[in-house]
């Protein structure tokens, strides 16, 4: 941050031991719940944009549309990432087809930003009104009281044990933390019995959730009768994710360098806020 000008530069020593001006400690954005998925604006090789905010993709992902608009022909890029506030200088981005997972919002989405990003933070999410705060660890604000789940890397990605049961059988195992999902559970290999007649799968299509389970537990938690999608996409090691017709109950603080996911009730409050861009913490 600028310091005001009446005040007395730092000695020379003291700007040389922290190689010039420290990284902000905590940034917010204004974000937005649409279709299940957290959304907030960012910029990716400085071409900004609505992102996808998806805790459960282990990698950031740039819309193929927009890197060719901007002249960008490869599709592996080493470019810089902003989000709330905090940059990522150098990180490895791909360059793919993102048309099936913007089909629902009102806005072209850019890209997705995901855990490769995201766990470099504290990350802060509260649904209602949607606010987005990455703090560096240690450095984040007061959270209030909740419960806390222990959280675990697998395949790239935060995860939980969860345990999902359709009325036959129940499983368990480690869940990825999905932000963008509408569906309470994405469960690979999805049993047809769980789908209406004549309803058509598609893993895309986040903003579905045409399945129905009979529970899913969580945290000492039962969640009876929700909704459920197909997951074709998930890393190896994952039982399935959790979507925010979970999340969306709580706010969420996920610290992954402690490994641990807080939840505090929700807020009440206008959902689809598209507020200021970023303004940065001290």
């Amino acid at each position: 941050m600028r310091r005001p000008a009446a005040r007395l530069a730092p000695p020379l020593a003291l700007v040389v031991l922290l190689g010039g001006a420290a990284p902000a400690l905590a940034g917010q954005t204004a974000c937005w719940f649409e279709h299940g998925a957290v959304v907030a604006p960012a910029s990716i090789a400085g071409l900004t944009g609505d992102y996808v905010i998806d805790l459960s993709a282990p990698h950031t992902l740039l819309h193929n549309t927009k890197a060719q608009a901007a002249g960008y022909e490869d599709t592996a890029l080493t470019v810089p990432v902003r989000l709330a506030g905090q940059t990522v200088p150098a990180l490895a981005v791909a360059v793919v087809d993102l048309d099936a997972r913007g089909g629902p919002f009102d806005t072209p989405i850019a890209g997705v930003i995901g855990a490769d990003v995201l766990g470099r933070y504290v990350v802060d999410i509260r649904f209602a009104p949607c606010r987005l705060t990455l703090s560096r660890p240690g450095s984040e604000p007061a959270f209030g009281r909740g419960a806390s789940l222990p959280v675990t890397l697998v395949g790239g990605v935060p995860t939980v044990t969860a345990a999902v049961a359709d009325g036959a059988k129940a499983w368990s195992g480690p869940f990825a933390i999905d932000t963008a999902s509408t569906a309470a559970a994405r469960l690979p290999g999805l049993e047809a019995r769980l789908v209406p007649p004549g309803t058509k799968l598609d893993p895309q299509a986040r903003h579905l959730a045409p399945a129905r389970l009979r529970a899913l537990s969580l945290g000492g938690i039962l969640f009876e009768s929700v909704g459920a999608t197909l997951a074709d996409d998930l890393p190896a090691g994952l039982a399935g994710t959790v979507g925010t017709q979970i999340w969306s109950r709580y706010r969420l603080r996920l610290d992954l360098a402690a490994g641990v996911l807080r939840l505090a009730p929700s807020e009440r409050g206008a959902s689809n806020e598209k507020g200021p861009d970023v303004a940065v913490g001290p």
